[in-house]
C-alpha cells in the first residue's frame, strides 16, 4: 500500500499569522544599507514637497503681490526665487528616482532569499508532506504568494512610508503657517480615518481568503492538466469544468469582496479631501476678508493670500497620502496573507534523521575483516559507526524481541562482517524485518508484526494484491517513513541508526511512476550519479538496453526532453529511469513495478539488462506480472499486511496455495 493520497485540507485563516510582518522585514533588512538610503531619499523627497508649498506663501506675499500695479517691476528677485524653487523640485525628483531605483534591488534580493530558503527547506521535508498536500497549492506559494510580496516590497511598503512622511511634513508645514487651520484639518482627518478603518477592516479578511482560494484553484488546474487524458477517456470534461467553476466562483467571490471594499477607499478619501479643501477655502476666504488674525509656529499676523494658498495646497498634500496609505494597506494585507502561507511551508517540520552510521568506501584486508576507509571507489562499501557506537545497540534491541523475530535479529548480528575494532561493518545487503508494525495513520496499521529476511545477493520478490503492503515495505527500508513497532536491520544495523542520505545512497530505486526532468537524455541518466562521465552514462544505457532507442532520437543522447519526456513512449521513459539507477551503481536495488509499463517483447530485452544490473546485489522486486518474478530466489506473498507464503517459484507452486492460484489465473491479484 502506498502512502496516503488524500490531500490535507487548507487551514482556514481569517488573518495573517502573528509575527509575519516582523519576520518579513527581517529578510528586507538583510539589505540594511540600501534600505537606509531609501529611507533617507524618501524623507528628502517629502521634505522637498512640503517646502515647495511653503515657498508659495513667500513667493506670493513677497515677490508676486508687490509687483502688482508697479509701472517698472523688477523681475530679478522673482526669477531668483523661481530658480531656487525649481532646484528644490529637482532635488525632490532626484531623491524620488533614486529610492525607486534602489527599492528594485531590495525587492528582487528579498524574493530571491525567500525562494532559495523556501526551496531548500522543501528539500528537507518528509515524503509524508508531499503525500498529504496538494502540489498545485504548494506551487502557488512560489508564484502567486511571492508575487504579492513583490508588489508589497516594491510598491506598498515604500509608498506607505513615503505617504506617512509626506503627511507629517505637510502637517508640520501647516502648523508653521496656521495652528487653527491645522487643528480644523486634524479634526476632519479623525472623521476620515474612522470611515477608512471601517472599510479596511472589511476588506482585510477577504484578501486573506482570496490567497487561499487562489491556491485551491491552482491546485485543481495542476491536477487537471496532469490528468487530462484520464478526463477525456472517461468523458469527465463537464464534471471537471463544473468543479473548476465552483472553485473559481469561490475565488471570484473572495476577490470581489476584497477589491470592492479596497477600490472604494481612494474615492472616499479623495472626495472627503475635496470637501476639506472647499471648507478651508470658504473659512479662509472669510477670515482673510474680515482681517482676522492668524498664528502659527512661525509667528502671528493676519491671514494673507499667500498663506491661504499654501494652506490649501498643504491640505491636499496631507489628505492624499492618507488615501494612498489606505489603498496600499489592502495590498499589504494580501502580501502578509501570502507571506503567512510561505512561512507556513518554511515552518513545516523537516525530516528527522537521528542516524549516525555512515556509508564509506573501504579496502578489505587479506583476513576479510580488516577494513581501511578510502576516498576512491573500491567496489567495497562499509557502514561506519560513530566513535561512541560499539555496535551493541542493535543487539540489545534484538534481545527485547520474542520468538522468530529474536532469532532473525540474532542471526543478522552473526552473519554481519565487522572489523576487529567494531567501527566498520561490510555492506552485504542483508535485510531483516523483525515484528514490524506500521501504519501511515498509527490507528490503522498497514503491516502487522512482519518478520522476514533477505540474504545478501538474493532477489526478493514481493507479490500480493493492491493494498497488501508491498510498496510500504520498500518505503520503510529506505526510511521514507519510520516504523511504529519492531526493528528493521540492514547488515545487522538498525536502519534508524543509519543516516538517511547514506542509507538511500546504498539503495537504487526504480519506480513505476517515472519522473524525467527538462534536459538532455544523458543528463537525465546522470541524475542517478551527478559525477558520472558521459561514457559511464552510455554504458549504463547499454546495460539496460536503452542505448538502441536513444541513438535513434533526433540528437541521440543530447536530445532535450521536456514535459516529463512527453515525446517518448512509456516504455522508453522507463528504460531511461532504469539506466539512471544503473549509473548510480548501488549495492542494493528496489524495483517497484519497474517493467509494468513495458510491453512483453520489450520486457524480455529489458529483463536481460535488469538481470545484469541485479547480479551480486540484494534486490527487492514488486510485481503484478508474475512472469517477471519466476527467477527470484525468494517470493513473499502478502495479504492485508501479513506474510502468508514464502519460498521460491517451484516451492510455492508445489504448495498449491495463494501463489499457485495467482500464477495459474484462478485468483486475481486485485
Amino acid at each position: 500500500m502506498s502512502a496516503q493520497t488524500s490531500k490535507q485540507e487548507r487551514p482556514a485563516m481569517s488573518k495573517a499569522t502573528p509575527g509575519t510582518t516582523k519576520r518579513l522585514f527581517g529578510y528586507i533588512l538583510h539589505y540594511k544599507w540600501r534600505v537606509a538610503i531609501i529611507v533617507l531619499c524618501i524623507v528628502l523627497s517629502a521634505a522637498a514637497q512640503a517646502s515647495s508649498a511653503l515657498f508659495l506663501q513667500t513667493l506670493i506675499d513677497h515677490y508676486i503681490l508687490p509687483l502688482v500695479g508697479e509701472a517698472n517691476p523688477k523681475w530679478g528677485p522673482l526669477v531668483q526665487m523661481l530658480v531656487l524653487m525649481g532646484c528644490l523640485y529637482l532635488v525632490g525628483t532626484l531623491a524620488a528616482w533614486l529610492w525607486s531605483w534602489l527599492v528594485v534591488g531590495v525587492e528582487q534580493g528579498t524574493l530571491k532569499d525567500i525562494r532559495d530558503q523556501m526551496f531548500a527547506h522543501q528539500q528537507l521535508l518528509p515524503i509524508k508532506y508531499f503525500d498529504t498536500h496538494e502540489h498545485g497549492d504548494t506551487m502557488s506559494r512560489y508564484t502567486n504568494d511571492t508575487d504579492t510580496l513583490r508588489q508589497a516590497i516594491s510598491q506598498s511598503f515604500p509608498q506607505m512610508f513615503s505617504s506617512i512622511i509626506a503627511a507629517l511634513a505637510a502637517l508640520i508645514s501647516m502648523l508653521w503657517l496656521s495652528v487653527p487651520f491645522s487643528l480644523f484639518t486634524l479634526a476632519f482627518t479623525a472623521l476620515l480615518l474612522f470611515v477608512v478603518r471601517k472599510i479596511v477592516s472589511r476588506s482585510g479578511r477577504f484578501f486573506v481568503k482570496q490567497q487561499q482560494e487562489l491556491g485551491g484553484v491552482n491546485a485543481f488546474v495542476e491536477e487537471a492538466v496532469g490528468g487530462q487524458k484520464v478526463i477525456k477517456v472517461f468523458n469527465h470534461e463537464d464534471a471537471a469544468a463544473a468543479t473548476f467553476a465552483h472553485k473559481n466562483e469561490a475565488l471570484f467571490e473572495a476577490s470581489a469582496e476584497a477589491n470592492t471594499y479596497g477600490n472604494i477607499t481612494m474615492p472616499v478619501v479623495g472626495n472627503m479631501g475635496y470637501l476639506l479643501y472647499v471648507l478651508l477655502a470658504i473659512f479662509g476666504g472669510l477670515a482673510g476678508i474680515a482681517g482676522w488674525g492668524n498664528f502659527g509656529l512661525g509667528g502671528a499676523g493676519t491671514l494673507t493670500l499667500g498663506t491661504l494658498i499654501s494652506l490649501l495646497t498643504l491640505s491636499r498634500s496631507f489628505i492624499n497620502p492618507i488615501g494612498q496609505v489606505s489603498m496600499q494597506f489592502n495590498m499589504v494585507m494580501m502580501a502578509l496573507a501570502g507571506a503567512s502561507r510561505i512561512f507556513a511551508l518554511m515552518d513545516e517540520p523537516v525530516e528527522t534523521d537521528g542516524g549516525s552510521v555512515e556509508l564509506v568506501s573501504v579496502e578489505i584486508g587479506p583476513d576479510g575483516r580488516t577494513m581501511t576507509e578510502c576516498d576512491r571507489e573500491t567496489g567495497h562499501w562499509a557502514w561506519k559507526r560513530a566513535a561512541d557506537d560499539d555496535g551493541t545497540r542493535s543487539l540489545l534491541a534484538a534481545e527485547k524481541l520474542q520468538g522468530d523475530a529474536r532469532e532473525v535479529a540474532r542471526k543478522a548480528k552473526e552473519v554481519a562482517v565487522t572489523s576487529p575494532d567494531g567501527r566498520y561493518t561490510l555492506l552485504k545487503g542483508d535485510v531483516r524485518f523483525t515484528d514490524v508494525t506500521f501504519g501511515y495513520n498509527p490507528d490503522k496499521p498497514v503491516l502487522h508484526d512482519i518478520t522476514w529476511f533477505a540474504k545478501p545477493g538474493q532477489k526478493m520478490a514481493l507479490v500480493g494484491a493492491t493494498g497488501a503492503g508491498k510498496t510500504t515495505i520498500t518505503n520503510l527500508i529506505n526510511r521514507f517513513y519510520d516504523i511504529q513497532e519492531g526493528q528493521i536491520l540492514y547488515d545487522g544495523i538498525d536502519v534508524k541508526n543509519i543516516r538517511k542520505p547514506d542509507l538511500r545512497r546504498s539503495l537504487g530505486i526504480v519506480l513505476q511512476d517515472v519522473n524525467l526532468f527538462t534536459g538532455t537524455v544523458i543528463d537525465n541518466i546522470r541524475y542517478g550519479r551527478l559525477d558520472a562521465s558521459d561514457e559511464e552514462c552510455i554504458e549504463a544505457a547499454k546495460l539496460t538496453n536503452a542505448d538502441s532507442f536513444i541513438r535513434m532520437l533526433p540528437k541521440g543522447y543530447q536530445t532535450v526532453l521536456e514535459g516529463d519526456g512527453s515525446g517518448l513512449s512509456q516504455g522508453q521513459r522507463q528504460l531511461i529511469s532504469i539506466a539512471r539507477a544503473a549509473v548510480a551503481d548501488p549495492p542494493a536495488m528496489i524495483l517497484d513495478e519497474a517493467t509494468s509499463s513495458i510491453d512483453t517483447r520489450t520486457e524480455e530485452v529489458v529483463q536481460k539488462g535488469m538481470d545484469a544490473l541485479m547480479k551480486g546485489r540484494t534486490t527487492f522486486v514488486i510485481a503484478h506480472r508474475l512472469s517477471t518474478v519466476r527467477n527470484s530466489d525468494v517470493i513473499m506473498v502478502l495479504d492485508h499486511g501479513r506474510i502468508i507464503e514464502r519460498g521460491n517459484h517451484e516451492e510455492l507452486i508445489a504448495q498449491g496455495g495463494e501463489y499457485y492460484q495467482l500464477y495459474t489465473g484462478k485468483l486475481e491479484l486485485e
